[in-house]
């Protein structure tokens, strides 16, 4: 699976519920997280930004051992193949990329609309928010 940022951000502020799950599942190796290059700089420049976080029950420190913890857990996985899906929002594409790359079965996002709506499509991906995650793919523990 691959999660995207605004699920990681979620997680990590007051109330990340289902979000929190999701994290906790890739923490637990219960989910198979896939990272690449430009999800980690998309990861690492949202998490640098300390207004996002102002409502955070995390200290920076602790957001940091929280991510770095989640950064442990995921495979590295590089893209080798621009497919270009043309996404609304094309800084969204390296999400559609990076699964394809890594053969992975879903896309946790809250950003469903514009993440499902490119030209080009993959039916074996699956684009889920955080809530439909634990439904569609269970943990396996």
């Amino acid at each position: 699976m691959v999660m995207d940022t605004n699920v990681l951000v979620a997680a990590l502020l007051r109330g990340g519920g289902t979000a929190r799950a999701v994290l906790r599942a890739c923490l637990t190796a219960q989910y198979d997280p896939a990272l690449g290059p430009a999800l980690l700089a998309e990861y690492e420049d949202v998490l640098g930004r300390s207004d996002l976080f102002v409502d955070s029950v995390l200290s920076a420190k602790e957001r940091n051992k929280v991510f770095d913890g989640f950064l442990s857990r995921c495979r590295w996985v590089e893209v080798f193949y621009a497919w270009r899906p043309n996404l609304p929002d094309e800084a969204d594409n390296h999400l559609i990329e990076l699964a394809v790359a890594a053969s992975a079965d879903a896309i946790v996002t809250r950003n469903l609309r514009d993440v499902s709506r490119g030209e080009l499509k993959f039916p074996s991906l699956r684009v889920l928010t955080p809530e439909q995650c634990p439904e569609v793919l269970p943990c396996p523990r």
